[in-house]
């Protein structure tokens, strides 16, 4: 059999967040260093001459590197399994990925290359797993959505805070407090956008998909189910007035958690040595899973209901075909300038960040446990560059070189999430090097 051609291939490489991604995979091309996990990669899309465009805007001031320029459209499977099979790895930033990721994910299972994407929507997700997860395994293809900022901060973000649990003080719930910051405008990615209004349109079929499969373990978490809360919330440790976001975060958390109740030891690897049998076991025992949720928040009360009717207008409007025409047509309007058909500035870009607090509540030891009320807080804080265009690169970019470099250490294949393959390798250190921190903030008993 011969090698593929490439180590990776960026597919959607000149879309909005295709762009950022192949200017942050430059930084890491390196073809005559022996020790370098990238010595080439290429991009893929319909439109040539935009592709062109891309790989001088990406390498600007420089000149661009000769990078291979392919021809691929997901309305074409011939095309897209050309591409697979020229190369090791394919990083998916073709959105929204219900309506364009299944022939990419399909292709990749068939032909054993392995697949990353960006997407942000449960039902893909769960639709992938369902579908493909057992010959994924077969083939030998690894299968992992939500590389970007949904969801490694928050799969990380809540195993930085369950490791701080050490001893007999366990978590009982972890909630993750989002906060996003600029000194200008905040604009969103209108990709985004349209798959919370598609995630709206097609909330009973994600429904109908988890009710049609079989129930997974859940993991056992100390002490009663968490209580509900108020709607609207304002948290000290955070200073934010904050409502919980629908976001695929917490159902990307929990799914690493079935897969964990199931395998406790987590997902061993296709050729691990001793050390790294044990480095996983090891990671993994220090774990303590935990109810977890998300809510995003403003310092401002203000802030907070503009999130809230921003929230309103996409569940109103989403659930009618002309409510959807409206809302695609006018994001600005109905998302109260959060997003824009044309995406934010470079500038608005550069000056925006995030900051995503988590803050546990859980028990000293089983006697503070039996007495049912949490009496242990632990808040750590994850935060970084803008989400959508800097921060989602710089995760896909490093999960695809620990996929090149470290093959053998991750599990054979399968739909899988982000922690249960990433969690006990050095991604957490790697992010770290690129502009993501990770912080403990408060221990109070």
């Amino acid at each position: 059999m011969e090698a593929p051609l490439y180590d990776f291939i960026i597919l959607g490489a000149s879309g909005f967040t295709g762009k950022y991604v192949v200017r942050e995979a430059l930084k890491f091309l390196n073809p005559s260093s022996p020790s370098s996990p990238l010595k080439s990669f290429a991009l893929a899309g319909r439109n040539p001459a935009k592709l062109t465009e891309t790989l001088k805007w990406a390498a600007h001031p420089n000149s661009p590197p000769p990078i291979p320029l392919l021809s691929a459209d997901v309305s074409d499977p011939q095309s897209i399994h050309r591409i697979c099979t020229q190369t090791k790895l394919i990083l998916n930033c073709v959105g929204p990925f219900r309506r364009y990721g299944e022939p990419v994910v399909a292709a990749c299972v068939e032909t054993g290359c392995d697949y990353l994407d960006i997407c942000g929507e449960p039902e893909f997700m769960e639709k992938m797993e369902a579908n493909y997860h057992e010959r994924a395994v077969e083939n030998g293809c690894l299968v992992i959505s939500a590389c970007g900022f949904d969801s490694v901060p928050a799969e990380l973000g809540l195993m930085f805070n369950s490791k701080q649990w050490v001893g007999e003080s366990a978590p009982n719930r972890i909630e993750a407090y989002l906060s996003l910051e600029s000194k200008r405008k905040i604009v969103g990615n209108f990709g985004t956008f349209e798959s919370a209004v598609l995630g709206v349109a097609n909330a009973g079929r994600l429904v109908q998909l988890r009710r049609s499969r079989p129930r997974r373990p859940r993991p056992t978490i100390r002490g009663p189910p968490p209580p509900k809360g108020p709607t609207v919330e304002h948290n000290k440790e955070t200073g934010l007035w904050a409502v919980r976001l629908p976001s695929a975060d917490a159902t990307v958390v929990r799914r690493t958690l079935s897969f964990l109740a199931e395998n406790p030891h987590g997902l061993p690897g296709v050729n691990e040595r001793v050390e790294e049998i044990e480095q996983r076991t090891t990671f993994w025992s220090s774990v303590k899973p935990a109810h977890f949720g998300v809510k995003i928040g403003s310092k401002s009360l203000i802030g907070t209901l503009r999130i809230i009717a921003a929230g309103m207008f996409i569940g109103l409007f989403g659930i009618t075909s002309f409510g959807r025409w409206l809302l695609l047509t006018f994001p600005s309007v109905f998302s109260l300038g959060w997003f824009k058909k044309k995406g934010p500035s470079e500038d608005e870009v550069d000056s925006a960040s995030f900051k995503m607090w988590f803050v546990g509540h859980g028990f000293s030891n089983k006697s503070g446990e039996a007495n049912g009320e949490p009496d242990m807080k632990i808040v750590t804080r994850v935060m970084g560059p803008e989400i959508g265009y800097i921060t989602t690169p710089i995760i896909l970019v490093q999960c695809a070189l620990i996929v090149l470099s470290k093959r053998e250490v991750l599990p054979k294949g399968g739909a899988l999430t982000p922690g249960i393959v990433f969690g006990p390798t050095d991604l957490q250190k790697k992010l770290e090097e690129n502009g993501i921190c990770f912080d403990v903030i408060s221990k109070n008993a």
